[in-house]
């Protein structure tokens, strides 16, 4: 597949290179991510390198589209769609993202959410996406609700990292839906 390149408002969504190596790795540092993501702890150069590297070999096999969120030169963040299963049939895909302690609290992530899963049904012919992360991350949790995600569930000690095994809150979002958000048990309205 080749790397896309989208933009919204403020923002420009492009594959990491090389040159963000150093960005990725600070933000990584940031106990947050580490806390509600799978990045390995302690975060080195090496993963920052190896991870711009696997994401190269992810968007030439069509598995995983990465992308850094900037506004302007400054990387806010990291999104992407996961695990993309068969999307040439209507297949699904797993959305993620973190972004920076000092981008937090901006709208970053929904203004680059709502790109990302726009091109995932337009481009990829996408019938699902969905979302997951870890009990407890509530701003997570209230970024998938406002782009229309619909609660489903806990996956008890479904999400794995270098901590152990987390129990798990999960989220879809059908092509078709409409995309208002409605309240989740989990979330006060």
């Amino acid at each position: 597949m080749q790397k896309q390149t989208l933009t919204t408002e403020r923002l420009t969504l492009s594959a990491p290179t090389p040159d963000d190596v150093d960005a990725i790795t600070a933000a990584c540092q940031d106990p947050e991510i580490v806390r509600w993501t799978t990045v390995p702890s302690p975060y080195s150069r090496t993963d920052g390198e190896d991870f711009v590297r696997l994401m190269d070999e992810w968007w030439a096999d069509g598995s995983q589209t990465i992308w850094a969120m900037r506004d302007g030169a400054e990387l806010v963040g990291v999104i992407g769609l996961h695990h993309i299963v068969d999307h040439a049939a209507g297949g699904h895909a797993e959305l993620g993202y973190w972004v920076t302690a000092s981008a937090r609290g901006r709208g970053y992530v929904g203004e680059a959410s709502r790109a990302v899963v726009d091109w995932g049904f337009d481009e990829l012919g996408l019938a699902r996406i969905h979302w997951q992360a870890v009990v407890g991350n509530i701003p997570s949790a209230r970024t998938a609700r406002s782009l229309g995600f619909r609660y489903e569930g806990l996956k008890r000690q479904a999400l794995t990292s270098g901590r152990g095994r987390d129990d798990g809150w999960i989220a879809g979002l059908l092509r078709s839906d409409d995309r208002t958000p409605v309240d989740w048990p989990i979330l006060p309205n």
